[in-house]
């Protein structure tokens, strides 16, 4: 691989995937596609690189979505991934902000009323 591409998931690689989250027994927190992650420390040598590599790009908020492209990784492991970087205090993850909520038909009603009485 390239210096640029060292980050990225090569298809042909011969490292199964569950080696990269820690085998099968790893658990993996509910994230989101929308979930942002932003990292709170910077990587550390000798830790995992997939690990490293997320802490590098999140100096900035990422979605969950956005991390699996750049790494080239499918969404479950970098969930993975994630999560392990969640219980170590490396990353902080932020629920998207939940769409608004429509007002109740009476409470719209009631200011349009108000409105037309001035």
């Amino acid at each position: 691989m390239t210096s640029e591409n060292q980050d990225r998931w090569d298809e042909g690689s011969p490292v199964p995937l569950f080696v990269i989250t820690g085998g099968p027994g790893s658990s993996a927190k509910t994230f989101n596609l929308v979930t942002l992650i932003a990292a709170r420390s910077a990587p550390e040598p000798g830790m995992q690189p997939e690990q490293a590599a997320i802490l590098s790009m999140c100096r900035y908020p990422l979605s969950v979505a956005e991390i699996s492209a750049y790494l080239s990784l499918p969404f479950s492991v970098v969930t993975v991934l994630l999560s392990q970087l969640v219980e170590g205090g490396r990353v902080e993850a932020t629920a998207p902000v939940p769409v608004a909520s429509y007002p109740e038909l009476g409470l719209l009603e009631a200011v349009i009323h108000g409105l037309r009485k001035l």
